[in-house]
Formats: structure tokens, sequence, C-alpha cells
């Protein structure tokens, strides 16, 4: 029975990335979804940023696949999968909750990410494209998403005004992804793609000039870089 879990991870991928075709429709949580309308917020990546969506999910179905057919017995693949599992399972009921409910959103996107962050630090070392590189992009892109979400929740709900709410959801996108990226030399997709959401940041605060937003993420693009040149690997 070693083909179940690889199975359920294949299965649980493809539904995954079938998500937004079963629930089309939500471009971002609407500004009068929160008590304080979230109208041009700069904790938000610029618009295109989200395409990256179409790499994960086509990357996470091309890996489990490779796994499922090529490495389902091997021992090296194994660690990773039930989380994965728990990840992506939870993914795929997060659309439709983003739609009516962003502090039930907000609370799913931070399951997914410690899922795939657990399942990052478990992926052996063998097929890195296949194995490793898909679940860094997946969890890299989930760091940013899920500390947008706790902005937006500071902002929306009047804890913080919008650029301080930004502030200290950068900060701790930073001390994840760099704590993370210190850990998981192996795994450099991970801080890349931060800095891919890093940049739709500053492009978004760049007209008018968000100097305090743009800069601490300028600043968390130079500490990922500092810390991959530290890499010996």
């Amino acid at each position: 029975m070693f083909w179940v879990r690889p199975l359920l991870l294949f299965i649980a991928a493809l539904a995954f990335a079938a998500s937004p075709l079963v629930f089309p429709g939500f471009n971002g949580f609407a500004p009068d979804a929160f008590p304080v309308a979230q109208i041009d917020p700069p904790v938000q990546p610029a618009g295109y940023a989200f395409a990256i969506w179409g790499l994960i999910y086509l990357w996470l179905i091309a890996g489990t696949g490779f796994g499922l057919f090529r490495r389902s017995d091997d021992y090296d693949w194994m660690d990773h999968r039930e989380p994965l599992i728990v990840s992506l399972a939870v993914g795929i009921f997060w659309l439709p909750v983003a739609q009516v409910s962003p502090l039930a959103s907000t609370a799913m996107i931070w399951v997914m990410l410690v899922t795939a962050l657990l399942a990052l630090f478990r992926a052996g070392d063998m097929d890195r494209w296949w194995q490793i590189a898909p679940i860094a992009v997946y969890a890299g892109w989930l760091t940013a998403a899920s500390c947008v979400s706790i902005g937006l929740l500071l902002a929306g709900y009047g804890v913080l005004p919008e650029t301080p709410a930004a502030l200290v959801a950068l900060a701790v996108a930073l001390v994840i992804s760099v704590t993370a990226q210190y850990r998981l030399h192996r795994a450099p997709l991970y801080g890349i793609t931060v800095i891919w959401a890093l940049i739709g940041v500053i492009v978004a605060n760049a007209s008018p000039l968000n100097f305090a937003v743009a800069g601490l993420a300028a600043a968390g693009i130079v500490a990922i870089l500092a810390l991959r040149g530290t890499d010996t690997e």
C-alpha cells in the first residue's frame, strides 16, 4: 500500500489546481469585506505578482505526479507527503471561504503555510527539481500571502493604520523567510519566491511612493540575497 499517500497527494494537487475553476471570481478581498474598507492597501503586492499561482499549480502537479509514478516507494520521498497533503487539502477550500470570510481564510492560509514549511523541511535530497522545488515555490508564496492577510486584518479591523499594518506584516514575513532560508540552503527557490512577492510590494507602493513600506521590502530583498550569498553548497 506504499502508493496510497503518493496517490492522495497527486489527487490533492490536481484538486487544488482545479479550485479556481470550480470557485471562480475571486480577485482579492473586496474593500468592503472589512469594517475599514481596504481600497488600495500598501501591504498587497501589485496584481501581476499573483500570476505565480499558475507556476505553482503546474509544478505541484508535475512534482507529485513524478513522485507517484516514479518514486512512490522511495524512502527519500516519504516524509514530506503527509504535511503537504494537509496543506493542499485545506487549500482546495480556501477560495470559497475567502469569498465570504477574511478571518476564516486567514486562519486557513496559516495552516497551509505551516504544513507547507513542514513539508519543505521534511523533503529529501533526491530529485530536487521534482521534489523540493515545487514545495519551495509554494511555501515561499504562502509566506508572503499569509502575512499579507495579517496586514489586511490589522488595517481592515482598525487595529492599526494601513502603513503600520503593512510594516508589521512585512516584518513577520521577513522573520519567517530569513529564518527558513537560513535553515534551507538547499531550497533557494523559497527565498527567490519571497523576493518575487517583495518586488510586487515595491511596485505597488512606488506611485505614490510609500517610502516606509517600499524601503522595508527592499531591505528584505537585500537580506535574503545576502543570506543566499553565504551558501557554500
